[in-house]
Order: C-alpha cells, then sequence, then structure tokens
C-alpha cells in the first residue's frame, strides 16, 4: 500500500478518535454540571429547613428570656413599692417628731424670754445696789483714812510691799519645787554633759596620766633605740605593748600606753637597754622578760605591805595581787595605793570613836578603789568592777556595800559605808593630796567666804572640808527658814559662776534661834 495513502488513514483515524473523545468528554461534563446542580439544590433546601428550625428556637429562647425579666421586673417592682411604703411612714413619724420638737422648743423660747426678763430685773436692782454699795464703800474708805491717819496711796504702798513679800515666799516655795524636777531632768542630762566635759578636758589629762618620758644620754641614742629599719623600735613595741614615741625632744623619747604596768614595765626596759649599750630584738626580749618577773614581785610585795600598813590580814593572793597593781596608779596625781592605805586608817580611826564595826570600816577602806587596778581593761566603772572580784573572793556582805556606795551608786544603809565617804572625802581633799598648790587652796576658800558674806543677813561663813563645804550662819531675824533655801541657791549659783573648783561644793544654811534666861 502507498505510505502516503497509509498516512492519510492515519490521519483520519486520529482525526475521528479526537472527535470521538470530543463528545464522550461533553457528555460526561454535561453529567457532572447536573449532578452538581442537583446537590446544589439539595444543599439550599437543607439550609433552608435549618433557618426556619433556628429561627423558631430563638424565638422561643427570645420568649422565655421575655418572661424571666418580666418576673424579675415585678420581684423588684414589689420591693420598690414597699420600700417606699416603709419610707412613708417613717416620714409620717419625722413629721410627728418634729411637730413635738417645735412645740418644745416654742415653750422652751417663751420660758427663756420668761428668764431674761426676769435677769434684766435683777441686773436693775444689782445696778442700783452696786452704787449704793460704792457709796458706802466711799465713806468706809474717808472714815478709815480718818481713823488710821494714812491715806489711800500710803496703804497701797504698805500692802504691796507685804504682798512682795509673801511673794518672795511663794517664790522661793515654787523654786524649791522646781528644783527637785530639775535634778530629774539632770540626770537625764548628766552623760550629754559629761561627753562635753570629757572633750575639754581629754587631752591633757591624756597627756598626764598614759605617757611616760624617758631621758637619753644624747640624741645619738635615738638611732640605736630605732635600729636598722626601724627593726629595734619593731620588736620593742611588740614585746612591751606600749607605743614609743621619737621626736624632735632632745635627749628625751616617749613612752605612752594607758596600762601603768605595761607603761613601767617598758620604761625600766628602755633604761635598762640604754643603760646596757646593747640594743637588738633578743635583747629586748630577754630584758623585758626579768623587767616583768621583777614587777611581779614588787607588785606582790607591795600589795602585802599596804595589806600590813592598814592592818588588813587573811585577804587572798588574787586580791592582794590587785592591791599591788595601784602602786602604778593615779588619781588626779594622787597615788591610789597610798590613798587606799590612808582611807582604811582615816575610816578605822572613825569606827574607832563612833563604836561600829572597825574591822569591815578597815577592810572596806583599804579595797574601795581595787578596781582601779584594771578598769581600762574592763567595761564598768571601778566601783562595778571592784565588787565583782570582791565577790569572787567572797568578800563580807558589810564590806561590799561599803565599796558599792563610796560613790553613791547605790544608798549607803550602814554606818561604816558611811564612814568609807567621808575618809574618801577626807583623804582626797587633804591640801596636797592631788595636784593643787597650797595658795591656789588658800584662794579659793577666800573666795568662798567672801561670796557669802557679800549677800544680806549673813553673819559668819565657814569653807571647811578643804572647800568642799560651805556653811553659812545667818540672822535670824532677818531671813527665815523660806529665804535661807533661796540664799543657799543664790550662793551655789555665785559660786558656779566665779569660781574654778574640781568636784562639787556643798552649801549649808544654818538659821539658829536661841533665847536665855536665868533662874534666880
Amino acid at each position: 500500500m502507498d505510505p502516503l495513502t497509509v498516512i492519510a488513514i492515519g490521519l483520519l483515524c486520529v482525526i475521528a478518535g479526537m472527535v470521538v473523545g470530543y463528545f464522550v468528554r461533553r457528555a460526561i461534563y454535561e453529567r457532572d454540571i447536573e449532578n452538581a446542580h442537583r446537590q446544589a439544590q439539595r444543599i439550599i433546601a437543607e439550609a433552608q429547613k435549618e433557618a426556619q428550625t433556628r429561627r423558631r428556637e430563638a424565638i422561643i429562647e427570645a420568649r422565655e428570656q421575655l418572661s424571666e425579666e418580666k418576673k424579675t421586673f415585678e420581684k423588684e417592682s414589689r420591693e420598690t413599692r414597699q420600700e417606699l411604703i416603709q419610707l412613708e411612714k417613717q416620714l409620717a413619724n419625722l413629721e410627728d417628731t418634729l411637730d413635738k420638737r417645735s412645740t418644745q422648743y416654742e415653750d422652751r423660747e417663751r420660758e427663756v424670754e420668761k428668764r431674761i426678763k426676769q435677769v434684766e430685773s435683777r441686773t436693775r436692782a444689782l445696778d442700783i445696789q452696786e452704787q449704793e454699795l460704792k457709796d458706802i464703800m466711799e465713806k468706809e474708805r474717808v472714815q478709815l483714812e480718818n481713823i488710821a491717819g494714812i491715806t489711800e496711796a500710803q496703804a497701797r504702798e504698805l500692802l504691796l510691799e507685804n504682798l512682795d513679800k509673801e511673794m518672795q515666799k511663794e517664790q522661793a516655795l515654787v523654786i524649791n519645787r522646781y528644783v527637785e524636777e530639775t535634778k530629774e531632768t539632770c540626770k537625764r542630762r548628766a552623760r550629754d554633759i559629761l561627753v562635753t566635759t570629757i572633750q575639754r578636758i581629754a587631752s591633757d589629762e591624756v597627756s598626764e596620766t598614759t605617757i611616760s618620758t624617758v631621758p637619753l644620754p644624747s640624741d645619738d641614742m635615738k638611732g640605736r633605740i630605732i635600729g636598722r629599719e626601724g627593726r629595734n623600735i619593731r620588736a620593742f613595741e611588740t614585746v612591751t605593748g606600749i607605743n614609743l614615741i621619737i621626736d624632735d625632744t632632745p635627749e628625751a623619747v616617749v613612752l605612752s600606753g594607758f596600762d601603768p604596768i605595761r607603761r613601767e614595765a617598758a620604761r625600766q626596759t628602755l633604761e635598762r637597754l640604754i643603760s646596757d649599750g646593747r640594743i637588738h630584738p633578743g635583747r629586748i626580749e630577754e630584758i623585758h622578760h626579768k623587767v616583768m618577773r621583777e614587777m611581779d614581785e614588787t607588785i606582790k610585795q607591795a600589795g602585802e605591805h599596804a595589806c600590813m600598813d592598814a592592818g588588813v590580814p587573811a585577804l587572798s593572793p588574787e586580791i592582794i595581787r590587785l592591791m599591788g597593781r595601784l602602786k602604778y596608779r593615779t588619781s588626779y596625781g594622787q597615788n591610789v595605793l597610798d590613798h587606799s592605805v590612808e582611807v582604811s586608817r582615816i575610816a578605822s580611826m572613825l569606827s574607832d570613836e563612833l563604836g561600829a564595826n572597825t574591822e569591815v570600816a578597815r577592810r572596806a577602806g583599804l579595797l574601795h578603789d581595787i578596781g582601779k587596778a584594771i578598769d581600762w581593761e574592763m567595761e564598768g566603772s571601778h566601783v562595778q568592777i571592784g565588787v565583782q572580784h570582791l565577790k569572787r573572793s567572797k568578800e563580807n556582805e558589810a564590806v561590799l556595800h561599803a565599796v558599792e556606795a563610796h560613790h553613791n551608786d547605790v544608798e549607803p544603809n550602814t554606818t561604816e559605808a558611811v564612814l568609807i565617804q567621808i575618809a574618801d572625802a577626807v583623804s582626797a581633799a587633804r591640801p596636797g593630796a592631788r595636784r593643787e598648790t597650797l595658795e591656789t587652796y588658800l584662794k579659793r576658800l577666800e573666795s568662798l567666804e567672801e561670796i557669802a558674806n557679800s549677800f544680806k543677813g549673813v553673819e559668819k561663813t565657814f569653807a571647811i572640808s578643804a572647800g568642799r563645804e560651805l556653811r553659812i550662819v545667818v540672822e535670824p531675824m532677818e531671813i527665815d527658814d523660806i529665804a535661807s533655801a533661796k540664799l543657799a541657791r543664790d550662793v551655789s549659783q555665785r559660786i558656779e559662776d566665779e569660781v574654778q573648783y574640781p568636784g562639787q561644793i556643798k552649801v549649808t544654811v544654818i538659821r539658829e534661834t536661841r533665847t536665855s534666861e536665868f533662874a534666880r
């Protein structure tokens, strides 16, 4: 067969297949469109049914909600109606009450008007009586002037003079009352005043009680004390616990420390090193140990000698050692160990004269300042520290009380406690016992007596107890008891303003009336 024919037949077959396929696809497409149309109609019908169902449910729900809201509204309306009814009743009651009160106020107003008229009538009557009284008083004044022989102005001056005297007495009484109140206030301010005082005097007191000066043979010795790169001075301060101050002071160095025992040991150590000439760390430690052993023995012997001098046996070794430490302690320039022995002797003599317990007075006098041996090592006053150590040594209760009361830390309630206070004051006030020249002491006594004698009504003055007490004898006819209190206060104020003195000065005013007759 011819190839072209074959090709033509093939093309015809292809074309025929394409035509057949077109009509087949078109029939399928028309069928799908019809199915989709039927399905769409079914969905629309179902949607319409569902919409009608939901609309009916919404209508039913809305009707139910409307019914509930209607019931709620009716209930609230009933409650509101009840409240309105109650309010109407309350308003009616209030109106009745207001009517009653209005009636009462009207009655009271009429009563007040009636009383006002009565008061006005009484006032007019009183005015008339007052005028009559004035006339009578004027007549009596004239008669009194004629009888007394003085005018009204003179009588007024006399009355004011008497009133001034009475007011002075009242003033003195008021001042005495306020003095007691002021004492309580002063206790609260005492700490502030003490702090201020310490700030003012601390530098001078520290320089006098915490340093020791060691003389040197020459200034070349300072370099040897310092040592190479300062090794000697560092070793000295480490071993002794005392600061060694080397400054521009010629041929002298200063030892500074609060512990007097350590400072004395450091002083002796340095003096021996200077005398020996060999100064190096090993030699410093060796000399210091030797000095400490000797000082321990010295302290023990000093305590034993003090006990023997005071006549106080049977003290524990610890107390004897503490007493020996007082050898190196001073108070206002007075050696505390010598002061303790002196107080013991004075208290013993006083107790003998008064018939008190001499043993207690002697022991308490010797031990009253024992706390000063270690008061820089422990917290508290020297009284508290001393009492604590004496309690550990099982000291007598009477002795403990006397020691605790010697600075009025507690109120003294035994004769021996009072005697210790007296002996302590006498020993401290003795001229020359503390840093005070005789000239200054006499000048202060004279100034105290001059101040007291400058007041009117003073007969005699006596400065006693080494200037710690001023006794003033007054004229009993010029100064009464109340004026005596005012005089004591005025004198003490003048002393505070014009005189410089240690401690405190007691001012005592003595008013005495004596009458004598002779039987013949």
